[in-house]
């Protein structure tokens, strides 16, 4: 089987790498399940008491969803890839332990979801954060919940339409990014902020982070039934189709 996921641990902390590089460690479907699996096989582990997500290379923690996959989608296709995001991101915000993603540059349309589903971020100067969806043709629910809950309406509105992405510094001013070192150092960072995670006392950790997810979880519910009735139209219309077929040809001319 390919390994599109890769764990390892370090003493108390599990690390959990997207291996995809070539691509930006864009995630397809078996990704997503992967993912999934590695993060719950840490939360049963209880030697484990903190955890790290990175990506491999050094361009991107991931750009986010893989094009090929979904320029072939119709509207069944279309609320059954909701379900599947609503797994993953429920596993996340299930977890009882902190989880640290370590940004190593780009982190686009879903991969800045999870990002922001993590519980703290350390980047670089050259990492780039957003919301790009609407260039490809993809209509955005999960982003703007999860966006609004962390900066507010006006700021997601902008992210949202304008499919922008912000550098690292507007992330650390919004308060996207706790920390920002060199790039060489974001896995040591990440690492050190992880093993004094882990020390705290983990039933008070893993009940502040049930409270946090309470306190979003009746949005969370309502972006998800959203997505699926969006998702349905959208696909429905053909406009994704359209739309990523002209992104991925526009790519592929950029890299001839």
């Amino acid at each position: 089987m390919d390994r599109f996921i890769l764990t390892d641990r370090a003493g108390d902390v599990g690390l959990i790498t997207l291996n995809r590089p070539e691509i930006l460690n864009a995630w397809h479907s078996p990704m997503r399940q992967q993912l999934i699996a590695a993060l719950a096989g840490f939360e049963r582990d209880e030697t484990i008491r903190a955890i790290i997500l990175t990506g491999a290379g050094d361009r991107a923690f991931s750009a986010g969803q893989d094009l090929s996959e979904t320029k072939t989608f119709d509207a069944d296709r279309g609320e059954e890839w909701v379900k599947e995001w609503e797994r993953l991101y429920d596993t996340i915000r299930s977890l009882s332990k902190p989880l640290i993603a370590a940004l190593n540059g780009v982190a686009a349309g879903s991969a800045f979801q999870v990002a922001l589903l993590c519980d703290f971020r350390v980047g670089h100067p050259g990492v780039r954060m957003g919301q790009p969806e609407i260039n490809s043709g993809i209509a955005s629910t999960t982003g703007p919940w999860i966006m609004r809950e962390i900066i507010g309406l006006a700021r997601t509105i902008d992210l949202t339409l304008s499919g922008r992405l912000m550098d690292a510094d507007e992330c650390r001013s919004l308060g996207l990014i706790n920390r920002i070192v060199p790039q060489e150092q974001v896995m040591n960072e990440a690492m050190s902020l992880a093993r004094e995670l882990a020390a705290k006392p983990p039933v008070a950790m893993r009940l502040d982070k049930q409270r946090f997810r309470e306190m979003t979880e009746a949005g969370f519910r309502d972006c998800l039934e959203a997505g699926i009735r969006i998702q349905r139209e959208a696909y429905a219309s053909g406009e994704p189709a359209r739309m990523m077929e002209q992104f991925l040809a526009r790519r592929t001319a950029q890299r001839a």
